[in-house]
């Protein structure tokens, strides 16, 4: 069963962005918690700014992995990883092999969020179903 598919900006639009950028983390979080795009756009920028040397990531342009397990962490989710080194793919994104509720899923180099097995994203990027989760967030409760 493959997953179904909403589309979502996150609020891009809404907050008078415009075009497209590889905004992901914003919208992912989004999505998730239904905070406004504006606030977590400046709060993840804000957070790169203090925790990165580099400062090559961004909230337009991307965010590096370790920079969004900090940023997630210091929010208050929780990771659950669904594969290891040298394991393959156990975890799919479609519905039947994800978790009930809402859900931030790290797939390669996107994050997507889902809730109640429905993604809310720009696009469909389940690859019909065949796409790997690497582990998920989950805002702790």
């Amino acid at each position: 069963m493959t997953t179904k598919y909403i589309y979502s900006d996150g609020g891009r639009a809404e907050a008078g962005y415009k075009s497209s950028a590889r905004d992901c983390v914003v919208r992912a979080i989004c999505n998730a918690t239904g905070k406004d795009y504006k606030e977590i756009y400046d709060r993840v920028n804000n957070f790169i700014g203090f925790y990165e040397k580099n400062k090559k990531s961004g909230s337009r342009n991307g965010v590096n992995n370790r920079t969004v397990k900090a940023l997630m962490e210091h929010w208050g989710f929780s990771w659950t990883a669904c594969m290891g080194i040298g394991t393959g793919c156990k975890v799919h994104l479609k519905s039947d092999e994800l978790p009930k509720g809402t859900i931030i899923c790290n797939l390669s180099r996107h994050l997507t969020c889902v809730k109640d097995g429905i993604i809310y994203d720009t696009y469909d990027c389940s690859r019909e179903g065949t796409r790997c989760v690497y582990g998920y967030w989950r805002m702790e409760e």
